[in-house]
């Protein structure tokens, strides 16, 4: 079954909006490209919206979103200074969320520092909670690719100076 009509394709839009930010913003590490990637992404999925199965639209979009993205890191080639915190967190903090916010700019200040597939799969595993077989359709690579860019990128967090407690940032990190 696929999509017939223009407001089937701004309903999804307005509500995968913010979870795409999300996703966009733990893959790129800055919030304003997160959003000027999740709006390239849309416009590229508009395009086929008439095309997409219905019961794939999930898995479409958030590949399209993770092609995108290595998609201009390739183009791009240049190294981005990443903001070592949330915008929009830092602008409606509330005074006792210290510790949050210091958790999730360390966290962005980690995950900056991977490599693009591997912070990709970090972020697909423990922020989207997608599966290993997922992940790896997303990313069009092997199971095995995915467990080892799982176990490096893993390993990389942990060792990262950003970390000083040994409270682990993934939620469900014993996988």
């Amino acid at each position: 079954m696929t999509h017939e009509s223009p407001g089937e394709f701004a309903e999804f839009a307005a509500v995968a909006w913010p979870r795409l930010v999300r996703t966009a913003h733990m893959l790129t590490g800055d919030f304003h490209e997160a959003e000027d990637l999740v709006q390239t992404t849309l416009i590229k999925v508009c395009a086929r919206w008439r095309r997409i199965p219905h019961d794939d639209i999930e898995a479409y979009v958030r590949r399209a979103l993770v092609n995108n993205n290595l998609s201009r890191i390739r183009k791009k080639r240049v190294t981005h200074l990443l903001m070592p915190f949330l915008p929009e967190t830092e602008h409606h903090a509330h005074s006792g969320h210290a510790e949050a916010v210091g958790n999730r700019a360390a966290l962005i200040q980690a995950l900056s520092a991977l490599p693009a597939r591997q912070r990709s799969v970090m972020v697909l595993r423990y922020f989207d909670d997608l599966s290993d077989p997922d992940i790896a359709a997303a990313l069009n690579c092997s199971l095995g690719t995915v467990k080892t860019h799982a176990r490096r990128g893993l390993a990389a967090l942990r060792a990262h100076p950003a970390f000083t407690t040994a409270l682990s940032p993934f939620p469900g990190a014993h996988r």
